[in-house]
Formats: structure tokens, C-alpha cells, sequence
């Protein structure tokens, strides 16, 4: 079980929340003190979160999470919620406001936040990952990092704004409409993507996946092409698709050594390729041939433009342009976090939101 499932007695002074408690695989719930508000703080009761891949890495106890997790913690970074209280010198928000949050805790200090990157903060902290995150009755927060739901937005699309935003930074990193682009890897920030892609004015758009479920999530969200790496030969046929020109970008979100030569090779003379996948470790690149003979534009993706991104972001979704929703695959309970875990494990889903089922 991923999660110890005796369920904690709360107090008026406590909250209800899922704890990694130690170096270990699995996670435990627990009765935590509530966390306190300082004066530039929000702190959100916390109605629906979603689970990512890291939170798994987290649940499973792999290398990474070894190296950068110091329990005990209380993981989540993808939520949305009620603001419950706010600071002396909070102006933003006010109690009663639906709200989520940029996660990347920044300091506004350093080299990159004082040039205007604040996603790039070399001292940055991680919600549920470098401090005590939102699979919890209540989540504190800094102002700065608060961002206030258009009232139209529901909740389970709230929940996911963090991914939504890695995806809406990544596709609009470079021109889009009535160009033509290949997405690899269809989890959901690359489904994500590719709706993103559609709604912003992409002409034709291939999905390349090993995973006939999601390559089905991807092709409701608009993709042109569907592409399954165990069975079709990736690169002849979008060149095939593009007149033999190829992509005029790439998107690249599964962190796969195939994905990341596929895409260089579907990609036009003077294309852009963003990376935002994560390889498990170092790859070989033909600089050169791929590259500099090829005037790639080349972009490592990390988060959102903070907070440029957001901001398109609801734009998009307010426009009816973009709707997310057949990525969202469950909307479960709290209660059910271990099948949510599972489910997530199985690649049987897609994104998947707890909403609060407990009092």
C-alpha cells in the first residue's frame, strides 16, 4: 500500500494530512500541527489536489527522491483551495477567495529573479518537495506566490493549473500559429500541450507515444496525428505528413533517449526544440549534424514564466478555446489515494484529482 490507511484523529490545533515520514517507500496519514501564517502568508484550506509523477518518485522512494527529499514531509504541489486565513501584510487576497498557487517558491534576490526570471531563483524552494506541501487539510503559502481563480474556472481544473502552466510555457516558448509541431510523450502536461498548441493556432500537430491510451487522450485534445513508437515508424511518417520537410518545432515531455532522437530528426532546418522531459541520465547528442548544420533553436523548459504564463494561461481557458477536461480521466477522493497512486502507476490514466471527501 503506498499509504498507511488507519485514519488520524484531528483537533481543533491539528489537520489531517498525507506524510512521507521517513527514507523509505510509502507514505502515512497523519494528524500534523496546523501550519502558521507569518505576515506575507496565505495560508489555503485546501479542496482538491492532483497527484504527478513526482509525488510517485516521492511515494516510491527512488534515487532522485533520496538525494533531494528530507523527511519527514508532507508532498503535493498540484491544488486548489479556499483561502482560510492571511497575514498582517497580506493586500492580494482575502479569506473566502478560491485561489491555487505558483509552486516555485522564489526569493526575488538572486542573479535570475532581480533579471526578471524568478523561475529560474537559484535559491528556489518546491512546494511538497523542498518544503511542507498541499496533500494536507491546509497549505501556507507565500503572497507572492498566491494566484486568484476566475470564478468561472472549476475546481478540478484549478487543481491542475501547475502542469497546465508547464505546458502552456513550453508550446508558447516559440511561434505557434500555422506552424507544425510534433509532441513526445503524451502523459498529461503533453496532452496538455497539445490542446495548447491547437487552441493557439498550430496547423497540424503529431503525437508520438508507446501508450494507446493516452495517444487517445492526446487525439481528443486535437492532435492530427498519432504516432505509437512500438509500432510505427516515427520519423518517415511525419516527414511524410509534412511534405518531407518536417516539424517546424518539437515538443519533447517524456524524457525518453528515442523521444529526444526521433525529435531531432522530424525537425525542419531552423526549427525549435523544447525540452522539458527529464532523462534518467546523461545523453549523447550529435551536435553538429543536429543541431548547428541544422540552426536548431534548442530551449530547456523549467516551470512557468512567473507570471507571464498564468496569465495566458486563463486567458486560454476563459477563451473556450482550450478544455483540458478529457485529460482529467478520475476525479476521486482524498479517501482513495491509494487507487489513485495505482491507477497513476498503471499509465491507465491520465490526470487524476482528489477532492475532498472528509469534513
Amino acid at each position: 500500500m503506498a499509504v498507511q490507511t488507519k485514519e488520524p484523529h484531528v483537533s481543533q490545533d491539528t489537520m489531517w494530512a498525507i506524510q512521507k515520514p521517513g527514507p523509505a517507500p510509502g507514505l502515512a496519514r497523519i494528524v500534523a500541527p496546523i501550519p502558521k501564517v507569518g505576515p506575507k502568508d496565505v495560508r489555503v484550506r485546501v479542496t482538491a489536489f492532483a497527484i504527478c509523477g513526482t509525488d510517485l518518485h516521492i511515494v516510491e522512494w527512488d534515487d532522485w527522491a533520496a538525494s533531494r527529499i528530507k523527511p519527514p514531509l508532507i508532498p503535493g504541489h498540484e491544488f486548489t483551495g479556499v483561502v482560510e486565513s492571511v497575514g498582517s501584510e497580506v493586500t492580494l487576497v482575502r479569506p473566502g477567495d478560491r485561489v491555487t498557487a505558483e509552486t516555485h517558491i522564489y526569493c526575488g534576490l538572486c542573479y535570475a529573479c532581480r533579471r526578471g526570471l524568478p523561475h529560474l531563483c537559484e535559491n528556489v524552494q518546491i512546494l511538497g518537495v523542498d518544503r511542507q506541501g498541499a496533500f494536507a487539510d491546509l497549505v501556507v503559502i507565500p503572497e507572492q506566490n498566491v494566484w486568484k481563480l476566475h470564478p468561472s474556472i472549476p475546481e478540478e481544473i484549478a487543481a491542475v493549473h501547475d502542469p497546465l502552466g508547464n505546458a502552456v510555457h513550453c508550446a508558447l516558448a516559440g511561434p505557434v500559429a500555422g506552424l507544425r509541431f510534433a509532441v513526445f510523450g503524451c502523459g498529461p502536461i503533453g496532452c496538455f500541450s497539445v490542446g495548447v498548441l491547437k487552441a493557439s493556432g498550430a496547423s497540424w500537430v503529431a503525437a508520438v507515444d508507446k501508450n494507446p491510451m493516452r495517444l487517445g487522450l492526446a487525439e481528443r485534445m486535437g492532435a492530427d496525428l498519432l504516432l505509437n513508437v512500438e509500432k510505427d515508424a516515427v520519423v518517415p511518417s511525419i516527414r511524410d505528413a509534412t511534405d518531407g520537410r518536417g516539424v517546424d518545432a518539437m515538443l519533447e515531455m517524456s524524457g525518453s533517449p528515442g523521444a529526444f532522437r526521433d525529435g531531432f530528426e522530424a525537425l525542419a532546418n531552423g526549427g525549435r526544440i523544447s525540452l522539458l522531459g527529464i532523462p534518467s541520465k546523461p545523453l549523447e547528442i550529435d551536435v553538429a549534424r543536429e543541431i548547428i548544420f541544422r540552426g536548431a533553436t534548442v530551449q530547456g523548459i523549467n516551470g512557468r514564466w512567473i507570471y507571464d504564463t498564468w496569465f495566458r494561461m486563463e486567458a486560454l481557458l476563459l477563451s473556450g478555446k482550450l478544455d483540458i477536461r478529457p485529460v482529467i480521466t478520475h476525479t476521486l477522493g482524498w479517501s482513495e489515494f491509494d487507487r489513485a497512486v495505482e491507477l497513476q502507476r498503471s499509465g491507465k490514466a491520465g490526470k487524476i484529482v482528489l477532492q475532498r471527501d472528509h469534513p
